[in-house]
């Protein structure tokens, strides 16, 4: 009994490119399994134990499958809403000499592959998976539900290439939700692409993915621009007033345009990179196996350290980027370069912050300097070992108080806004007036241009000052502001104006 218990505990052995998949629903097919693989790179075999609730997934490589098992273990996936669990298998390889009941497995995923390497003879895939093809079309409905950072139309196009080629999106706003029409080459795709997202997060915790089939048989496509594209051809307009397409691929996730390839390469196949950025932490993107050469940013996917520069030495603190930066993220350690005080490196709590505060501060005046923030080779920040000279310039906040984040269901990840000259002021004691706040602001070199207290909450308030950079010079100064008798200000960047 005792050999047993310890056998039954032993970790699993090392990585493997078989994965060992355990506590499957009855009722789930092979195809459902073999989509758990599927963002992660090709899948080669597989060996459904029916009768035991188990089956064995062969990825193509193991550095598939530890992407895989890294990806799911904090966070099992869900088939037929049960949760499953993945390790590495003892087995290096499967063999699976057609047994009479893999042959329905064995034909699923010859058609998944296919869908994934664009063979066009798939059609005959699902039959094997016992029944009839699905008579759906090729366009999926999108609805990305608890929105809390932005999702464009490149980001789409990433996570949905991996199923297919996709031929056309249009995104729009419906019944106050945001909502996507994407039409693949393959009705094949879109049940792949449907089987393996749908109900998947973008991010840890939101933008989720509710995904149907539309009624529709075809999208037509007037302009490429940000919110619709047809990617089978360059020569549309960009529709009045709207970004050109080259803006909008540098928009929030294509930090210094290198991400995206320009999609004039052959109609409609420019290649599934997997964001490199890390930016999509969902199974949607975390291979980034796909296309290296398109890569040509230094930082790490999925790095949640970033490279901060031409900051201005003179004004610049380890305290002032955490209030900064924690706007955006919770910020866990500072270090200003020592040599060169006009670098720092900032780490966030995960990469999803990371590139949040990416997406809102590069390009941020700060002290009179425009910064630039990207991600960082580094992927943690050392603290300085006892005796090391440091001058103070490196500091671990990650027990601090004032993170702003540390609660998940917190409304702060509702009012995330980018840097504006108007800013909401909170926690306000019952005995500070107008007067005091706007002294209190002035002392601190802002000019006060708009003052108004929530009606119902006085609490709160708006306050315009004389632009951007003041503002995000007043937040750094007077966030967590102390009136005395604990009362702290609370600061954030506002999307009204007054």
């Amino acid at each position: 009994n005792e050999k047993k218990k310890s056998k039954g505990n032993r970790s699993p052995c090392s990585p493997s490119r078989v994965l060992h998949i355990r506590q499957i629903p009855s009722g789930v097919t092979g195809a459902e399994v073999v989509s758990l693989g599927l963002p992660f790179g090709k899948v080669t075999n597989l060996l459904m134990l029916r009768g035991k609730g188990q089956a064995f997934l062969e990825m193509a490589s193991v550095d598939a499958a530890v992407s895989m098992v890294n990806y799911y273990t904090p966070a099992p996936p869900h088939l037929h809403n049960q949760p499953v669990y993945i390790q590495y298998s003892n087995y290096k390889e499967l063999r699976t000499d057609n047994q009479h009941n893999q042959a329905r497995p064995q034909a699923a995923l010859h058609g998944v592959n296919a869908v994934q390497h664009g063979n066009p003879g798939i059609t005959s895939v699902l039959a094997a998976e016992g029944g009839v093809l699905p008579s759906h079309g090729s366009v999926l409905r999108i609805v990305v539900e608890n929105v809390f950072y932005p999702v464009t139309l490149d980001m789409l196009y990433q996570i949905f290439s991996k199923f297919g080629f996709v031929l056309k999106i249009v995104m729009f706003h419906k019944n106050n939700q945001f909502q996507a029409l994407l039409q693949y080459a393959d009705a094949m795709n879109a049940y792949y692409a449907k089987m393996s997202l749908d109900g998947h997060s973008i991010y840890t915790g939101c933008c989720t993915l509710r995904i149907d089939f539309s009624k529709l048989t075809n999208l037509t496509v007037k302009y490429n621009n940000d919110k619709s594209r047809d990617f089978t051809r360059i020569d549309l307009p960009f529709g009045d007033g709207q970004r050109t397409m080259e803006t909008s691929l540098s928009t929030p996730f294509a930090t210094q345009n290198t991400i995206f390839p320009s999609y004039t390469g052959p109609p409609g196949f420019a290649p599934a990179l997997g964001f490199p950025q890390g930016a999509a932490l969902g199974p949607l993107a975390v291979a980034t196996s796909a296309a290296p050469g398109h890569m040509t940013i230094p930082g790490i996917p999925g790095n949640s350290v970033l490279l901060v520069s031409n900051l201005n030495p003179e004004a610049i603190t380890p305290y002032g980027l955490f209030i900064l930066f924690g706007v955006y993220g919770d910020v866990h350690r500072v270090k200003i370069m020592f040599k060169k005080r006009g670098i720092a490196l900032v780490q966030m709590a995960d990469a999803s912050q990371a590139q949040l505060a990416i997406n809102y501060l590069n390009g941020q005046k700060l002290y009179g300097r425009v910064m630039h923030a990207t991600l960082s080779k580094y992927q943690t920040i050392q603290l300085p070992r006892e005796g090391q000279e440091d001058k103070g310039l490196t500091k671990d906040y990650s027990n601090s108080p004032l993170h702003r984040f540390k609660n998940p269901c917190s409304k702060n990840f509702q009012n995330i806004f980018p840097p504006s000259a108007t800013l909401h002021l909170s926690n306000i004691p019952p005995s500070v007036t107008v007067d005091d706040l706007k002294n209190l602001f002035t002392s601190k070199g802002s000019t006060v241009k708009g003052f108004k207290f929530f009606q119902k909450d006085c609490k709160m308030a708006l306050i315009q000052l004389g632009s951007v950079e003041e503002a995000v010079h007043a937040l750094i100064e007077l966030h967590n502001h102390d009136f005395g008798e604990n009362q702290h200000l609370r600061v954030s960047f506002s999307k009204s104006t007054i």
